[in-house]
């Protein structure tokens, strides 16, 4: 007796995490806390931005936002070449870039009517809407071919190249993923030797230079396919070191410009060697502070770390598994907050409120968007054997009556009722929620036929 599904074979060097079980919180729950401190560092003079990375050191939320973007396409993509092949890689990066196309003008749009709403003024040009509430057929032309972005909304257009270009980064990744690491590291340099970018408009200024930002994003893939090799330095102890006294190093930099009696230890020298840091173009030294909070975190945090099973982490998962519709409410609330700001008061009370009552809206929105996605949810605290995994849409049931006949085992007529043709029973399931490879499907045998005879349980297993 035989047992097939429509289970596709794994295919030969699927990457290294998909063998695991379940999926990684500490991602999600990273990915929510980053989208928590990009809309409390966008709301002007907010004193809810001393609770972000931007204010202890060289980095911010953005470094940490590419890497993990990273880490999550290479998961993703990665098991859909391991399910479907090339094909499935190309036609998911096409779907996901399309679904951050659409996103992105749609996020334009709103923000040039909240804007238009509130009588534009000072806020058109504090957000770069004025030129589209004065010329909007050509200012959305160039919106369509991503030179234009309102503030805030940079980001959506770098992920929508990175997906598109991620199924040839893969390719590249999993046949030389350190020489391909190295060309990554060479544009970077090359980047700020030459000053390259690519054409923007009106201003011919990315405020996210693509070719620069493009290492963060390269190197979360890079290490899911290949860290495992690089992780005891990683977690060696001259790692830690050396991640700490730079950490220190920048704290005391960073905290200079608001804290008096830091400034007069710090050099001026220093500080005008130091400062300003290029964002555009990914400065080194923000890349080397993000690389030091990495290897702290991958310290501290395991991955079945118990603080993910708190009340804020598991809403900062919620909010990192929804991370493109959460990312665009977290945009419309930095205008929402800062007209609040302006037309109510200025005063911390109504900083607190809004930094508060942002996260939580962010929270209830992630809340919602889990409830009715067709997808079902993944807890935190779940056992491996609890893990949502995706199945199959087709099973068939192949029973070979001379072999049982052969092995003395008792077909039941209730099975045998079931069937369309003596020899052979064919089931087909309705679809379930999601198709893939790797699901069991023992346990949607028994469901539909009921806990199986005695005698012929151990060869339907």
């Amino acid at each position: 007796m035989h047992d097939r599904t429509a289970t596709p074979k794994p295919l030969v060097g699927a990457l290294p995490e998909l063998k695991g079980y379940g999926r990684d919180l500490r991602i999600d729950a990273c990915r929510g806390i980053v989208l928590w401190c990009i809309f409390l560092d966008h709301v002007p003079n907010n004193i809810g931005s001393w609770l972000t990375l931007r204010n202890y050191g060289f980095s911010d939320a953005a470094e940490v936002f590419m890497f993990v973007s990273g880490v999550t396409c290479a998961l993703a993509y990665g098991k859909a070449r391991w399910c479907g092949g090339w094909t499935g890689v190309i036609g998911r990066t096409l779907w996901r870039s399309w679904d951050i196309y659409v996103a992105f003008l749609l996020l334009t749009l709103a923000c040039a009517i909240m804007v238009h709403l509130a009588g534009g003024g000072h806020l058109a040009d504090e957000s770069n809407t004025r030129i589209l509430l004065e010329q909007p057929g050509v200012t959305l032309a160039h919106a369509a071919i991503l030179q234009y972005r309102p503030v805030n909304t940079d980001v959506l257009p770098l992920f929508v190249l990175y997906h598109l270009l991620f199924a040839p980064l893969l390719w590249l990744l999993l046949r030389a993923p350190n020489a391909t690491l190295g060309a990554s590291l060479l544009l970077y340099a090359l980047v700020h030797v030459f000053g390259w970018t690519i054409p923007a408009w009106p201003n011919n200024n990315w405020f996210f230079n693509p070719l620069a930002w493009q290492l963060p994003f390269a190197l979360g893939a890079w290490w899911i396919i290949e860290g495992k090799r690089f992780r005891p330095w990683v977690t060696s102890r001259t790692a830690h070191v050396a991640a700490v006294l730079y950490l220190v190093f920048s704290l005391i930099i960073a905290l200079s410009w608001s804290i008096k009696p830091l400034e007069a230890l710090v050099p001026q020298a220093l500080l005008t060697l130091l400062y300003p840091m290029d964002k555009s173009n990914l400065d080194p030294l923000r890349l080397l502070h993000f690389l030091a909070l990495a290897v702290l975190v991958v310290w501290f945090v395991p991955r079945n770390w118990r603080g993910l099973t708190t009340a804020v982490m598991r809403g900062a998962i919620l909010c990192g598994q929804n991370s493109l519709p959460i990312y665009c409410l977290g945009v419309l609330l930095t205008f929402a907050s800062h007209l609040a700001l302006l037309d109510i008061s200025e005063g911390p009370t109504m900083q607190i409120a809004l930094s508060v009552g942002g996260v939580l809206v962010m929270i209830v929105a992630a809340t919602l968007l889990n409830l009715i996605k067709i997808k079902p949810s993944q807890q935190p605290h779940a056992k491996p054997a609890d893990l949502p995994v995706e199945q199959p849409t087709k099973f068939e049931l192949v029973i070979n009556l001379k072999t049982a006949k052969a092995l003395g085992v008792d077909i039941p007529p209730t099975l045998l009722a079931r069937a369309d043709e003596v020899d052979r029973i064919k089931m087909l399931f309705a679809p379930v929620r999601e198709s893939g490879c790797g699901a069991d499907p023992a346990p949607v045998i028994a469901h539909a036929f009921g806990p199986p005879a005695k005698n012929v349980g151990q060869d339907v297993n």
